[in-house]
């Protein structure tokens, strides 16, 4: 299940090499209506990519849809795709999921490289071999596990993204930073300053030096959690933290105003460190600290107690869920990772609660 990232500062070189230890015969490169302007004119004149057939989709997670994932099939099929091509992911989450799907189910399985250029993709979709769309109106309901043969992450696409994008992959990596054990960290004193380090970032003057090198070890948390546990049957589901309810509001979100995935995921931390607090003692003035940060980077979403059973609906149908229970990844404090951890629908509806009054 594990793939090899590689954090590249010269995308030709990489590319060319990842492209070369997989023997094929078609090269399919994929790639969404953003990333063809924004992300092909860096990669479009190396050689290696000089024969690749070009898949276009288009962008945004309202087509992480049965029927893209249809055509790039179609266009797979008639490019004369076999079970020895290649196929190259080029955007965000959107693509590398459903490419990595798509890439998984061609022919029972062709091999695939991803080249996340969006933040959120490059910390959290693009590593860990989770692939998959989205359907009947549920996140990611369709997919499967399998892993890239090679994920290239260059901080140059970075320069590419608007403030917001920055944003929803940076929610990411403050969840990495909440959770991020002493071994990854080196001490308990290191542990607190990769969170307050993540909590003093100004993301609205971006120093990308920085925040490439921040990436670096953001990607490293994820890596050894997957690791550990490729199909998620332990501590892996530590990376569901703010997760359970984000997907919920994400949802939610879809038949109103779509939002992004990390926004979705960041007000998902609020409910979730809340919860953290009141059934696992997550101390208080971490909570408040991470909560006054999201609410300054990323506003609040416009619910109403009117809303609660619908998200709770969407939260009974979360893959984590066992037998119809809502399973939750809570923490006892920064690194103390509690998982399959339960809390009864009041608990939830207060934790929403908190949510809108915070």
């Amino acid at each position: 299940m594990a793939n090899k990232v590689v954090i590249s500062t010269n995308i030709a070189q990489t590319l060319t090499e990842a492209v070369e230890e997989v023997k094929h015969d078609k090269l399919f490169l994929l790639m969404d209506e953003t990333t063809q302007a924004l992300c092909l004119p860096v990669v479009k004149d190396i050689p290696c990519l000089k024969e690749a057939i070009h898949i276009m989709i288009g962008a945004t997670d309202t087509h992480k849809t049965l029927d893209t994932l249809a055509k790039v099939w179609t266009e797979m099929g008639n490019g004369g795709g076999t079970r020895h091509s290649l196929m190259v992911n080029l955007g965000g989450g959107m693509v590398t999921d459903l490419g990595g799907f798509a890439a998984s189910t061609f022919k029972r399985g062709i091999k695939y490289i991803n080249v996340p250029t969006t933040l959120l993709s490059m910390v959290d979709a693009s590593v860990g071999g989770k692939t998959g769309i989205n359907f009947n109106g549920l996140k990611n309901e369709i997919g499967v596990f399998n892993a890239p043969e090679t994920v290239i992450i260059d901080t140059e696409f970075l320069k590419t993204l608007d403030h917001e994008n920055i944003c929803s992959g940076y929610a990411e990596m403050l969840k990495h930073g909440l959770i991020s054990k002493e071994q990854e960290a080196g001490s308990r004193e290191q542990e607190e300053n990769s969170l307050a380090e993540l909590l003093n970032f100004d993301l609205d003057k971006v120093d990308y030096l920085h925040l490439g090198q921040m990436v670096g070890r953001s990607v490293a948390i994820k890596e050894r959690i997957v690791e550990e546990d490729p199909l998620e049957h332990g501590i892996r589901k530590a990376l569901n933290l703010g997760h359970t309810v984000g997907h919920a509001f994400e949802s939610w979100a879809l038949t109103r105003k779509p939002v992004l995935h990390g926004y979705a995921v960041a007000w998902g931390l609020i409910c979730e460190l809340y919860l953290s607090c009141i059934k696992t003692g997550f101390p208080t003035d971490k909570m408040r600290q991470t909560v006054r940060f999201i609410r300054e980077n990323y506003g609040t979403l416009g619910i109403t107690c009117d809303d609660y059973e619908e998200l709770y609906a969407y939260m009974t149908h979360d893959k984590k869920n066992t037998a119809g229970i809502i399973n939750f990844t809570l923490l006892g404090g920064v690194g103390d990772i509690r998982i399959n951890q339960t809390a009864s629908k009041e608990e939830i509806f207060e934790a929403l609660d908190f949510f809108r009054e915070s």
